[in-house]
């Protein structure tokens, strides 16, 4: 059996949105629904831009009558910014809580029931497991005490196939079902409008869709993030976060799936550099490859 894991994740922040309107204000605003993130303690979403890319992406915990977004700590300036900016009128606190409160993750089994700080299973995907925000002076001795190792967490987000913002894609430059959003709980279909829900809705209604960040793997070293996948010298997509194991390396890649599918067609080898790579759909993923893929712009 695989003993409990645990990280501490130093590159994400904490924002807590709190205040009588709290609810109703992130309601409006973002693409997961308030009312299942109130049902179920978390949530996966995002704020994007008029025109449906998304802008900053984030987990939500429900802190009591408060919420807690947890996003990574190199934009959380800008975030607090941004939703001071659509506060208006609205009875609404926005804070950086980051200087009392971490991000842990762990995986594996379940944390401690006396763990401190807030706790809630990972709203994207049940093998990713738990999300825990706490005071990390108090978390890490307990998850500790309870069992758990540390390891490495951006592994074994990589190995489940799972993207992540600003490792896996720029902000402000793709949509969310390019991110797998729509796969992993991260936009609402069903609740009424926030920014930049119109565009969303048209995309997932009509299926247009090209754009996915799917696995890549390869036997060697992958190069850096950022490096072009390639099939005959056509490019396929672009490699995002990487994790090297001893069986080699495991990646994810934001790729245009017809493309792809034309080459696998084909059976045209991809490369990522001068790597010849492995590209594969998540195990979870809704999505297949297109039947009629001619890879055409």
């Amino acid at each position: 059996m695989t003993k409990p894991q645990f990280a501490i994740l130093p590159n994400r922040g904490v924002i807590r949105v709190s205040g009588p309107d709290a609810h109703h204000f992130l309601q409006n605003l973002i693409t997961a629904d308030m009312e299942e993130i109130d049902n179920r303690g978390a949530g996966y979403g995002a704020l994007l831009t008029p025109q449906g890319k998304i802008l900053f992406d984030f987990l939500i915990l429900k802190d009591g009558d408060s919420y807690l977004l947890d996003t990574p700590a190199e934009t959380l300036a800008d975030l607090a910014k941004r939703l001071t900016f659509y506060r208006l009128r609205s009875k609404v606190e926005v804070v950086d809580a980051s200087s009392d409160l971490g991000v842990f993750a762990c995986w594996n089994g379940a944390p401690p029931k006396d763990l401190p700080g807030v706790r809630a299973e990972d709203p994207r995907l049940a093998a990713l497991g738990w999300r825990v925000i706490g005071e990390p002076e108090a978390v890490k001795p307990a998850l500790e005490a309870g069992g758990f190792a540390e390891a490495d967490y951006a592994a074994h987000r990589i190995a489940l196939g799972v993207p992540e913002g600003l490792a896996d894609f720029a902000y402000s430059d793709v949509f969310p079902h390019d991110a797998d959003m729509d796969q992993l709980g991260g936009v609402s279909f069903s609740k009424g409008c926030y920014v930049g829900q119109e565009v969303v809705s048209r995309v997932h209604h009509r299926g247009t869709a090209r754009k996915r960040i799917i696995r890549v793997s390869s036997e060697a070293d992958l190069p850096a993030p950022g490096t072009e996948i390639t099939a005959d010298g056509k490019v396929m997509g672009t490699l995002g976060s990487v994790a090297r194991g001893t069986g080699g390396t495991q990646g994810l890649a934001l790729v245009r799936l017809d493309k792809a599918a034309a080459a696998l067609k084909n059976g045209t080898p991809f490369h990522c550099g001068s790597n010849e790579v492995t590209l594969a759909l998540p195990d979870w993923a809704g999505f297949g490859w297109p039947e009629d893929a001619a890879g055409d712009d």
